[in-house]
């Protein structure tokens, strides 16, 4: 089976504090990976080291069969979808949807100069409907609500048709309603034939949609689980990673963990 990502014996460090320890971790195609863990575990560096977006202190990363640092990741990014909150910051308010969804085949965000052929709008159109947001089009970025942009951010990651899709805590901020929206588009795009492989960062089991294969657990920057969901999202794995006992349930495909406590004794 051909990797999608590798990374081998990875660490990373800032000055003396130690980001990542020595992970090892092995995405291939076909698999839709969560990275779970709490705060300070590691997540959004395991996803800028997948996005190609940053380099590792020790070890190796190889990202659709590139070695990184042997790569030039100019070549290499637009092979991959990325959604973070990072990357939204860089949106100016009075960028249209439909233009920074079909900018991305560009790398940049806003029509410049350059021309797309209509095969392109269409394209950019038909991701935004799939998504919900079909009727966005010609809305304002700094008009849109939280939930609408993230639609609008995950059809951008799409619009270049990737091979990875990185999602950074995609559903972060949204409400019930917006989630479970969100995470529904997310198992309609897993469904279709040719989706790209995906890694989804979290800290809540509840925001795993259908259709997600395999599990990375991280806590202080090392892995505490690494596999399919059934190995890792259990009591045990999750309170090791999390540092409180928990109880974990799945129901109709979704998981969602709860504090193991013991039941309060009435007087």
């Amino acid at each position: 089976m051909t990797s999608v990502l590798r990374l081998d014996d990875v660490s990373l460090h800032r000055g003396t504090k130690q980001i990542l320890s020595h992970v090892s971790w092995r995405v291939d195609e076909g698999q839709h990976w969560v990275v779970l863990g709490p705060n300070g575990a590691g997540k959004t560096t395991v996803s800028r080291l997948a996005s190609a977006r940053l380099f590792p202190s020790s070890g190796t990363v190889d990202v659709l069969g590139e070695r990184m640092g042997r790569v030039d990741v100019s070549e290499l990014r637009p092979r991959i979808g990325l959604c973070s909150f990072a990357l939204a910051q860089n949106v100016p308010a009075s960028e249209t949807v439909l233009s920074i969804v079909l900018s991305a085949s560009y790398g940049h965000i806003g029509v410049w100069r350059e021309e797309y052929d209509d095969f392109d709008v269409e394209r950019a159109r038909a991701l935004l409907g799939a998504l919900g947001a079909g009727a966005l089009v010609e809305r304002a970025w700094g008009s849109l609500s939280s939930g609408e942009r993230k639609r609008v951010e995950i059809a951008r990651a799409l619009m270049p048709d990737p091979e990875l899709l990185v999602l950074d805590e995609p559903a972060s901020g949204l409400d019930v309603a917006g989630r479970e929206l969100l995470l529904a588009a997310l198992s309609e795009i897993i469904a279709a034939p040719g989706s790209p492989s995906m890694l989804l960062v979290t800290h809540h089991l509840e925001e795993i949609p259908v259709g997600f294969t395999h599990a990375l657990a991280l806590r202080d920057g090392r892995v505490q689980g690494s596999g399919t969901l059934t190995e890792v999202l259990n009591g045990p794995t999750m309170s090791t990673t999390f540092g409180l006992p928990l109880e974990i349930t799945l129901e109709r495909g979704r998981y969602s963990a709860r504090g193991a406590f013991p039941a309060a004794v009435a007087t």
